[in-house]
């Protein structure tokens, strides 16, 4: 029996946002300890939601507590208004209300380096202006290059140990939402804390579990500088928490409820999508042996017929139709992706240039991320003064890249190197390394993993390094980096699909 939603908005547009309105101000009179399911956020283009298959969300969890000793909690980075990710406007609006001092703003990793005054916006300025945390990564002692700073605009670009040598790299990456985990198939964007691999059905589970509370511990010891480790009932609490919840956008300004006329947008239905690792893998890996099939998204299929809604309302859907169409079916042209046109699966030797969609990375039925570990470097990391690639310098012009330290990386052969010339000098310029800094191969060297795309409307900016500042911006740097050719309708289009994702 399907579950009964937790409020029903009224159909028309003031009478709805006078009740989310109202719903915001009832909540705030009642217990702060309690978070109704489905309680409504609003956001720039409408309403996120989360649903919680465990009731409503208690705030006295492990998640929502300090156990570290600078005030800091999961949901410091992890707001249940930003679909339990980080945007730009919750950072700036903190930092306006508490002159720099919330706990988000420790200077372990909330500051462009270590030691930075609390309340100093110049000090903070990768956080409020492209939602980044710094990551501290020790260079791999058999790492198979070498690495360098060639720009080190805050001082601890790499920090090298006296007595041992050992070389620490800052990277600045995007807090990634803690909801809708149960479909993941790595931890973190270098895939760091995924201990246990999340590629097997018979494990997937298990495995899961033990990956989120390694990261459990890793966060707490490390983001809240705990002296000492969550304990096991805590690490339990907050991964079975994370894993109850379920997060999307369930109302559009324009379109209205995204489940309303035969769709399937919003949390609820999440909790129903069918997974397991590989499923619809766009390598020819799924274990059940079923081909890949490139319309992953199957949201708003039914918004695309005539509807009976106001002519606006319909409007809109339709819009929200055709973007997810184009999402799955919009041809691109895919060149000097490291993890696809470096992949031997794809041949030997394997294509320089290749067609695809938005979902051959995008794969994992209306989630949107790969269903099975797949790295890949689109080129978003890369520094543009150097980029000699010119589809990807034209894609990042498209951007409001961060102001980063920049890496020299040299050792490793070129992947894409016409044959007989792999062993030329090459150098790679970079803002983050990517899962090299955990592997020390070559071959990962900017690889970061794409990122689930539901609640996307909530969590803005985008990419690892939140350089898309919205999905203007991001939708601009695809047509560019992948030679989409789309018309600014479709562009408006796509954006409206992702917006209600």
């Amino acid at each position: 029996m399907r579950r009964k939603l937790a409020f029903e908005l009224p159909k028309g547009r003031a009478q709805r946002w006078m009740f989310v309105i109202g719903v915001l101000g009832f909540v705030g009179t009642v217990s702060a300890a309690i978070i109704p399911n489905f309680f409504p956020f609003l956001d720039p283009t409408g309403v996120v939601s989360t649903y919680n298959v465990n009731g409503a969300i208690d705030t006295s969890n492990a998640f929502f507590q300090s156990l570290g000793t600078n005030g800091r909690t999961c949901a410091t980075c992890h707001v249940a208004g930003n679909a339990f990710g980080l945007s730009v406007g919750n950072i700036n609006a903190r930092f306006l209300s508490t002159h720099g001092r919330d706990p988000l703003f420790a200077d372990v990793d909330g500051a462009n380096c270590p030691n930075a005054a609390p309340n100093d916006p110049s000090a903070h300025s990768v956080l409020l202006q492209n939602g980044l945390i710094r990551v501290a990564l020790q260079v791999p002692a058999e790492a198979q290059f070498q690495i360098r700073a060639i720009r080190d605009p805050y001082g601890c670009a790499i920090v090298t140990d006296s007595a041992s040598g050992q070389e620490t790299v800052s990277v600045y990456r995007r807090p990634l939402p803690s909801t809708n985990l149960s479909v993941l198939s790595a931890v973190m964007f270098d895939g760091r804390e995924t201990i246990a691999p999340l590629n097997d059905p018979k494990t997937f589970q298990a495995n899961l579990v033990t990956d989120l509370k390694h990261q459990v511990v890793d966060a707490t010891l490390g983001h809240a500088q705990a002296t000492t480790p969550p304990t096991p009932d805590q690490q339990t609490a907050i991964v079975n928490f994370e894993l109850g919840l379920f997060s999307a956008q369930a109302f559009d300004n324009r379109a209205g409820l995204l489940s309303a006329d035969g769709a399937k947008g919003g949390p609820l239905n999440l909790d129903h999508q069918n997974y397991y690792p590989g499923i619809n893998d766009s390598l020819g890996m799924d274990p059940n042996g079923n081909a890949f099939s490139p319309k992953a998204f199957t949201l708003f299929e039914a918004w695309a017929a005539n509807s009976t809604a106001p002519y606006m309302t319909a409007a809109a859907r339709r819009a929200i139709s055709a973007g997810e169409h184009i999402f799955n079916t919009h041809l691109l042209t895919i060149t000097s992706v490291r993890g696809l046109n470096d992949n031997a699966v794809l041949g030997n030797p394997p294509p320089t240039s290749f067609t695809g969609t938005c979902t051959t990375c995008h794969d994992t039925p209306n989630v949107g991320d790969h269903s099975l570990p797949l790295p890949l470097d689109i080129g978003t990391g890369h520094d543009l003064g150097n980029e000699a690639d010119p589809q990807i310098a034209t894609g990042l012009l498209q951007l409001s890249g961060p102001d980063l330290p920049v890496y020299e990386i040299t050792g490793c052969p070129n992947p894409f190197a016409a044959p007989g010339h792999s062993d030329d000098p090459y150098t790679i310029y970079t803002t983050d390394p990517g899962k090299a800094l955990i592997t020390g191969k070559c071959s990962d060297v900017n690889r970061i993993k794409g990122p689930i795309l539901r609640g996307l409307a909530a969590r803005a900016p985008y990419f690892h390094n939140g350089a898309a500042r919205d999905l203007n911006e991001l939708v601009n740097f695809y047509n560019q980096r992948f030679q989409m050719n789309l018309t600014d309708e479709e562009k408006s289009q796509l954006i409206a699909f992702l917006n209600s994702l």
